[in-house]
């Protein structure tokens, strides 16, 4: 364990001892959180509010990493030890499956109702990606999608196919653009959901409905190919096979791309005058179709679930459900500019200059949202992909035979953990 992370959790698992709940006090709910900037302010005062409606119950905000690697293994730690704090978990979108199936979190039907109506409101994908075996573990709280940044300056419109954006981006390069489209090629989880948008572009998939495996089939092997061919032509400069977000995104906001796939926080930073080459220079689109595919645009975002071993599954259950209420949802993205997950507030006019983008352009991107496969081994699944992702960029493996080689080795993981009968 790293030094910092086993202070944190010694530090972490102190505060959580001193809060445990007693008679005297009433109930108290533990939430592990980000408290920094105006994240923290707007969850403080919400919380405030929830205990001045709810007097019996108490809410103690634990301060956790704000990394999501760090923050997870925190969080299998006190889960795997069956600790009932924290009471209130929040999840990262590729966390729940797991989590649900290991039993560390409670479905949320055995703790309440949830009108039909209500869940409609959320994105649909959001809703899918917190079910595992056909039961709701989790809430959306807030969506996060990949999207594709375009200089309106170069463009005349959002590229409206996968052939358009390679002509945009090869015309914006003649014209004296250092480079076409820059994306996150470096080996790791943002290469993965590059390539599920150009899977999803392309028809194809990671996993069906059922779990069947179908990284291998035409439609991912069209977009593994448009990927390779895009770096080998220069469309994509090789050096963004070292890349994450914030190195695209400094190019771009240098004026050096005419297409930029990043995700929602780098809007504020993109639209800086003082800061940004391109502010009021751009607008933004979900990743375009090929023939066959469809507009994608990667899920992420978190959700809040409730601790299965939790002491006061209730009051946390309250807890979660007021946090999701269209009215803090519209609070939270009107002061940290993170995008609701519920589609009704996307034609509220109070959300008007809350997301740095008009909300129509918005929902059309988060309307394209594609979740990662909901596994509970998606960490190990995401790991193979990246492997033979990142050799097949390299030139090391063809890609017919780096999907082949992915393919075979999820099956065998599937297999393993029981979860592919064939």
């Amino acid at each position: 364990m790293r030094p910092r992370l086993e202070l944190a959790l010694f530090l972490l698992l102190l505060g959580l001892a001193s809060c445990a709940p007693s008679r005297e006090e009433g109930i108290t709910v533990t939430f592990p959180a980000s408290v920094v900037g105006r994240e923290g302010e707007v969850l403080r005062a919400q919380l405030r509010r929830f205990m001045a409606e709810h007097p019996g119950i108490r809410v103690v905000v634990q301060e956790t990493p704000d990394a999501a690697d760090e923050r997870r293994q925190l969080y299998v730690q006190w889960l795997n030890a069956h600790a009932p704090d924290p009471d209130v978990l929040q999840l990262d979108v590729i966390w729940t499956a797991e989590f649900a199936a290991a039993g560390w979190i409670a479905p949320l039907d055995s703790l309440g109702p949830i009108p039909p109506e209500e869940l409609e409101d959320f994105f649909e994908p959001c809703v899918r990606a917190n079910r595992w075996r056909g039961r709701l573990y989790a809430l959306p709280w807030f969506v996060d999608v990949g999207m594709l940044y375009f200089r309106t300056d170069l463009v005349e419109s959002a590229p409206r196919s996968f052939s358009e954006l390679v002509r945009q981006a090869r015309e914006g390069r003649r014209e004296g653009v250092r480079y076409g489209i820059v994306w996150q090629g470096a080996r790791y989880e943002g290469l993965v959901t590059v390539f599920l948008e150009h899977l999803a572009a392309f028809g194809g998939e990671i996993l069906d409905r059922e779990g069947g495996v179908r990284v291998d089939s035409p439609e991912a092997l069209a977009a593994l190919r448009a990927m390779t061919d895009a770096v080998r032509s220069g469309v994509v400069p090789r050096e963004a096979l070292t890349w994450h977000e914030e190195e695209t995104r400094l190019v771009f906001q240098r004026g050096e791309a005419v297409f930029l796939r990043n995700w929602p926080y780098a809007l504020p930073l993109l639209s800086d005058g003082k800061r940004s080459a391109v502010a009021g220079r751009f607008s933004v689109t979900p990743f375009p179709p090929a023939e066959g595919g469809r507009p994608a645009a990667a899920l992420g975002g978190a959700q809040l679930a409730v601790n299965a071993r939790s002491d006061v599954p209730e009051a946390a259950f309250a807890v979660v459900r007021y946090l999701t209420a269209p009215e803090r949802m519209l609070e939270r993205a009107r002061a940290t500019g993170q995008f609701p997950a519920r589609r009704s507030l996307y034609r509220d006019p109070r959300l008007a200059r809350a997301l740095g983008i008009p909300p129509k352009t918005a929902l059309r991107v988060v309307e394209h949202a594609v979740p990662r496969p909901v596994t509970p081994v998606y960490n190990e699944l995401s790991e193979i992909l990246q492997i033979h992702l990142h050799r097949a960029l390299l030139g090391s493996e063809e890609p017919e035979v780096a999907l082949a080689r992915a393919a075979g080795k999820i099956r065998a993981l599937l297999r393993r953990a029981a979860l592919l009968r064939n």
